[in-house]
């Protein structure tokens, strides 16, 4: 029954709880502890069993003076005329207000405004433009490797200031691998179209399906670049509008580099040097990085099937140390396992489940 002081409680709930108590006092237990459990002072016990029954919250029934400051009803019906008037009736209260004092006018407050509408179900959008539409978050699930990929630009810093050299690059989100990248000095969509080729075609998955996922930049909606992905068998997705967690595969990426130690903060100083940087970065992330997301196996084991013989071996390990010294060992051993399922964005539990169901009947 615990919640802030001066709620409503109910009179059922008040007889179950006073039925309660009273049957931990018969079996031997104090007044107090007994309504510190109930989640109510010994105070409000009392205050109920006053009279000798439980008696029902009195509050809602008493009869309370009307405020001072309260609307008088034909000012509120001229705030509903104000508000329904030609003049102000595309303008919400935090515009109507201000125009009437401009008009030296003066009815309610903005909030009154507010409250009386929507107390009068009138608190809608009230201009011509369009009502913001709500969007689902884009969502995709990977099984395995070369089932969803995202891919983004980054600029990376050139020596001269105000110079900047292009990085595009692709990943795989089940494995985290890095399957394709380039780097150029300028933003054009056929640059793309020749990188997403070379992913596919680098993997042999041509004709597959596969769902390409990005922001809403120019070279990704470019219609030469999405006629390319069309004769590739390449479905694209997009971001919603100004929402960059959408991509969050990519831009965690981005992260991971630009934080690495030897990022170059001062600058590349010609194209070659950053590609060079780059393919050296790609060869530790995808060989060596020991990638938190996928627990702590490397994306090119995870991409080629390598981790699960990895991970069972850490597991007996645990397994062992824990039968060696059990009293070392509170609970169980760190789960060394990982999802059977990768989403793009996040999405509800049962619908993960349906997913792995369906993969692993269709792999039966």
């Amino acid at each position: 029954m615990g919640g802030p002081r001066g709620r409503l409680v109910s009179t059922s709930d008040r007889e179950k709880a006073v039925e309660l108590i009273d049957e931990a006092r018969a079996a031997g237990a104090r007044v107090k502890p007994a309504c510190e459990v109930m989640g109510i002072s010994d105070r409000t016990y009392q205050r109920w069993t006053n009279g000798g029954g439980v008696g029902e919250d009195q509050r809602p029934l008493t009869e309370r003076p009307t405020p001072k400051n309260k609307l008088r009803e034909e000012e509120r019906e001229k705030v509903i005329e104000v508000v329904n008037s030609p003049e102000f009736a595309d303008l919400p209260p935090c515009k109507i207000v201000p125009s009437l004092a401009d008009g030296g006018k003066y009815i309610a407050s903005e909030s009154t405004f507010y409250r009386i509408l929507k107390e009068e179900k009138m608190s809608v959008h009230r201009n011509r433009s369009k009502e913001p539409v709500k969007r689902e978050a884009p969502s995709h699930t990977a099984t395995g490797p070369n089932q969803v990929r995202t891919w983004d630009i980054t600029w990376l810093n050139a020596s001269i200031k105000g110079q900047y050299f292009k990085l595009y690059m692709i990943v795989d989100i089940f494995s985290r691998l890095i399957v394709g990248y380039e780097v150029w000095e300028t933003e054009k969509a056929e640059y793309a179209e020749f990188l997403v080729k070379k992913a596919v075609l680098a993997q042999g998955i041509q004709g597959r399906p596969l769902v390409l996922h990005s922001d809403n930049g120019s070279p990704m909606k470019a219609a030469t670049f999405l006629a390319t992905l069309e004769k590739l068998g390449v479905q694209s997705s997009f971001s919603r509008p100004r929402v960059s967690n959408d991509n969050p595969y990519s831009e965690s990426l981005f992260k991971t580099m630009k934080y690495c130690p030897k990022y170059p903060f001062d600058g590349f100083p010609s194209l070659k040097d950053a590609r060079q940087w780059v393919q050296k970065f790609v060869n530790w992330y995808n060989f060596k990085h020991l990638h938190s997301g996928i627990n702590f196996t490397t994306p090119h084991q995870r991409h080629n099937g390598l981790d699960e013989k990895i991970l069972e071996n850490r597991k007996k390990v645990y397994e062992e140390a824990k039968a060696r010294n059990p009293s070392r060992w509170s609970n169980n051993i760190r789960d060394w396992s990982l999802p059977e399922v990768v989403a793009l964005n996040p999405i509800g539990e049962e619908e993960l489940n349906l997913v792995a169901k369906e993969h692993r009947q269709k792999h039966a």
